[in-house]
């Protein structure tokens, strides 16, 4: 999926598009219009990301990005795209941080406009280590870096979740508690279960992503610990970064409350995602970012919590990624794009890895 075209995201029309944004920023603009309506090209299979310009004398945002719930056509991702809950998040990220966010501009709650529910932020300027071709692929520009810029680079990011995970009041963070019975971390995976479900509602099931559901009950941990504001897509693709240093932190549709390690496993998980794509096309990627070893040491450094349990976080992850990557292969068949096996499993990605991990065989 790394390598080969950029799978189907949308049945929506950029032309009509841009006449109806232009229709609606009329209404909080008078005079406003939409222009250079473009489609990031490298990241995101979820969210819709349009950016565009408001030509306006006297707006004192020009440059925009406007995030919009998926189209329900498309076969979507998630089975919910609350962009409020996304709009409020940012903004308070924004109040009691100094984590680089997006400035919000506005939301928009009735889907009339654009047929769905969106927000506009103005448009941070800088580079997003591509998903597509990854960052670990020879060429790429974090590839071509020296030690030291990604040495940078990888201080800096693991600072905004340590920043992150001390500065948010949890008290005022409570809307992102996902619903259910026990503690956060217990309902964090009874949500991904009911997910998992809801990707397999009528299809095959996968033998490995319910084998992986029974390894982490029988790596619980004793003490989940405590709770914080997670951000949830925690990886440097959904960074804006001038030269190495963060600029904004984007997408927040998969942030809850949870444990400190649930972001810090997906951290973690996701460069070694690419990295194993990447080797296992014969190059070398990049073994030395992000390793597991030296961003816990990190973040131990910065917070003084010494992160505990993380082969469950890190399986946790594996696991969460690998029921996001079979949605996202259902909705390639659906498309027409991939045949389905008859081997559900290997519809995933990281399949022989997640293999390994739920036997205690794979060296994260």
């Amino acid at each position: 999926m790394a390598t080969a075209p950029r799978p189907r995201t949308t049945t929506r029309d950029p032309g009509e598009l841009t006449r109806r944004l232009t229709a609606w920023l009329g209404t909080r603009l008078p005079g406003a219009r939409a222009t250079g309506v473009t489609v990031p090209a490298s990241n995101g299979m979820s969210s819709e990301t349009l950016l565009f310009d408001i030509d306006h004398p006297r707006t004192p945002v020009r440059a925009c990005a406007l995030r919009l719930a998926a189209d329900p056509a498309a076969y979507t991702v998630f089975p919910e795209y609350d962009m409020a809950r996304q709009y409020r998040t940012l903004r308070l990220v924004a109040d009691h941080t100094d984590v680089p966010v997006p400035g919000t501009l506005w939301l928009e709650e009735d889907p009339g406009p654009l047929g769905a529910p969106f927000f506009v932020m103005a448009r941070a300027e800088g580079r997003v280590p591509p998903d597509v071709m990854p960052y670990t692929y020879e060429g790429s520009w974090l590839y071509t870096a020296t030690d030291d810029e990604r040495e940078r680079l990888e201080a800096a990011t693991i600072g905004l979740l340590a920043r992150l995970h001390d500065q948010v009041p949890v008290g005022e963070a409570r809307f992102l508690d996902l619903p259910g019975e026990g503690d956060a971390l217990r309902r964090h995976v009874t949500a991904q279960r009911a997910y998992y479900a809801w990707v397999i509602d009528g299809l095959a099931r996968s033998p490995l992503i319910e084998a992986a559901f029974d390894r982490l009950e029988d790596m619980w941990p004793r003490d989940p610990g405590e709770v914080v504001l997670n951000w949830g897509d925690a990886r440097i693709g959904n960074i804006v970064y001038d030269g190495f240093d963060p600029v904004a932190v984007l997408d927040w549709e998969m942030a809850a409350l949870a444990p400190r390690e649930v972001d810090l496993g997906w951290t973690i998980y996701l460069h070694r995602f690419f990295h194993d794509l990447t080797t296992g096309s014969g190059q070398r990627g990049l073994p030395g970012l992000l390793r597991r070893d030296r961003v816990e040491a990190r973040y131990a450094g910065l917070t003084g919590h010494t992160p505990r349990d993380m082969d469950f976080h890190i399986l946790y992850a594996a696991l969460r990624h690998a029921i996001v990557m079979l949605r996202i292969a259902y909705r390639q068949a659906y498309f027409g794009e991939v045949d389905v096996p008859a081997d559900p499993d290997a519809l995933i990605l990281h399949h022989d890895s997640l293999r390994a991990m739920v036997q205690g065989s794979h060296p994260y």
